[in-house]
């Protein structure tokens, strides 16, 4: 098909994410992608200014992880991971292991993001069941949180946000109120207080307290105070009610530290990451357990997590996940990250004055400019065009999350955009 027939097929047949079948948004035809740029079929080449929802980390078409996805894929592409192990998926459980917190260490892999939260919600439950609370099958979360688009994991997310739709179909779960101080604000211990209560009140109904460290992302956009995190923790071990970190936009690096969790030097009953765990080359995630959680639900009938993905563990996939942790220790990508972070500050701040903008974040490889008034899709895609920047605003917020390995002069042309789509 040439191009007018391609995108044709497209707007009659394909849906695309958060999108009107017959009303599509605008869309661009990738043809390549190598290091921060995009190139589109007519020649336009676009900076990645989002790392392609978050997940390109160290780039598009990293040759070390382009060449470990070749080399796997000649030896065997799929098999199941039920009775059979191979060689990548124990080498990246090795890899990730180095960096999860102490005795966070039992890997179950899973297909995406989504996935991988679905699971840690089971192990909680199931956990619990384990430990003679089968009455504890409920999950707690913040407000102003996101987890996925899957069932389980929507029904999680704010019940004030984007699934409000679907309240009808979900589980009932316990909301927790979103933090109000900021990351860099002065803490007051005023601020757990409505947590507290909240957690003593369901305390017999609770398997788990789901939340995104320090970063909420897709439903607030927000960096909130570490020290919430520290008082969660603590607040969860005393009540028996296990700690669940959503670590899947927040891990490997992107808020300045290998995981958001350190900002409070916790250690979780259970995380979940996705996204960067392959550079974003290929889907996939892990729920990872710490040794207590995995040996409880194993020690109980029926003896066994009750999960498991078809593709579970693809061998490409993991080697591609391989390549891309083993990335992290060949450049100085916290040096990178701080850089990123100290001209987005500077560059984003002085948008702070605009009076479509109503707060300007900044955090790591994130700056985020909420907007009164956002620009439309069909102005956001000539902006796009006439800057040469992907960005993809939703809701109020305008944001950048860029890859690690961006230049200066690039992250200059995104927060240049990102003024843009004030106007």
């Amino acid at each position: 098909m040439n191009r007018e027939e391609l995108l044709a097929f497209d707007r009659k047949h394909l849906w695309h994410p958060y999108a009107s079948i017959s009303a599509p948004p605008p869309v661009n035809l990738a043809v390549a992608a190598k290091g921060t740029h995009i190139r589109l079929d007519d020649g336009l080449e676009l900076i990645d200014g989002i790392s392609s929802w978050w997940c390109m980390a160290h780039g598009h078409n990293h040759p070390d992880i382009v060449a470990a996805i070749r080399e796997q894929a000649g030896k065997f592409a799929q098999v199941m991971f039920a009775g059979f192990t191979h060689e990548p998926a124990i080498e990246l459980a090795a890899e990730l292991v180095k960096h999860t917190p102490a005795g966070v260490d039992k890997v179950f892999y899973a297909d995406s993001g989504s996935v991988a939260v679905e699971c840690a919600a089971k192990m909680a439950v199931q956990y619990q069941f384990a430990a003679g609370k089968p009455g504890r099958c409920r999950l707690a979360a913040l407000r102003g949180g996101y987890h996925g688009d899957t069932a389980g994991a929507m029904a999680l997310c704010d019940p004030d946000g984007m699934h409000q739709v679907f309240h009808g179909y979900l589980q009932r779960n316990v909301f927790l109120p979103q933090p109000r101080l900021g990351f860099d604000d002065a803490w007051d211990e005023s601020e757990f207080a409505p947590m507290a209560e909240l957690l003593d009140r369901h305390a017999d109904e609770i398997a788990g307290v789901f939340i995104e460290p320090v970063f909420q992302g897709g439903n607030a956009m927000r960096f909130y105070h570490p020290m919430y995190m520290k008082r969660l923790r603590e607040a969860c071990s005393e009540r028996g009610i296990l700690l669940i970190l959503d670590e899947i936009a927040t891990g490997f690096g992107r808020i300045g530290r290998y995981f958001a969790g350190e900002y409070a030097g916790i250690v979780p009953d259970i995380m979940c990451v996705g996204k960067g765990l392959t550079g974003g080359a290929i889907t996939l995630a892990a729920a990872v357990a710490s040794t207590h959680v995995a040996e409880a639900i194993s020690a109980t009938s029926p003896g066994k997590f009750m999960h498991g993905p078809t593709f579970m563990a693809n061998p490409i996939a993991c080697a591609a996940g391989v390549a891309s942790l083993r990335l992290f220790e060949k450049y100085d990508w916290r040096a990178k990250v701080a850089a990123i972070e100290t001209q987005l500050k500077r560059e984003l701040e002085p948008y702070r004055e605009h009076p479509n903008v109503t707060d300007v974040r900044v955090l790591g490889a994130i700056g985020v400019l909420e907007l009164r008034t956002p620009p439309s899709p069909v102005r956001v895609q000539q902006l796009v065009r006439e800057t040469g920047v992907w960005l993809r605003p939703f809701g109020p917020w305008v944001y950048a999350m860029p890859p690690f390995v961006t230049p200066p002069e690039e992250v200059a042309a995104v927060t240049g955009a990102m003024g843009r789509m004030l106007e």
